[in-house]
């Protein structure tokens, strides 16, 4: 290749304007690439932190909404619990008024004996 076709190829490519972007390119492509894959780590870095706080919020939802499930149960619970003791303390009462309960009707002795 003659001096001419040099000239007629680096006009051709964009003269000095041309060289020199293709030297910063050269020189600078390991940093643009750097640059490039910390902002794609930024980006997904926060992805992430979205997704841990959206998670967050619910879980505490939920905390939330089990908190109050157990605390509907615990009353159930105390309800039926009062309710078994009435129960008992009446069929205590009814096994009591059937031991103090006199067999023979309008008479001044009792069957069965008693102290009451």
């Amino acid at each position: 290749m003659e001096l001419n076709d040099w000239v007629i190829l680096i006009t051709a490519l964009g003269g000095i304007e041309g060289i020199k972007q293709l030297v910063k390119w050269v020189l600078n492509r390991k940093y643009e690439q750097r640059k490039e894959d910390a902002s794609a780590d930024a980006a997904e870095n926060e992805n992430e932190r979205k997704q841990v706080d959206w998670l967050e919020a619910r879980l505490a939802q939920r905390d939330v909404k089990v908190d109050t499930l157990y605390s509907e149960v615990r009353k159930l619970e105390n309800e039926k619990l009062e309710l078994v003791y009435k129960l008992h303390e009446k069929e205590l009462q009814l096994k009591e008024a059937e031991m103090k309960k006199c067999e023979v009707r309008g008479c001044d002795k009792r069957q069965p004996p008693s102290d009451y």
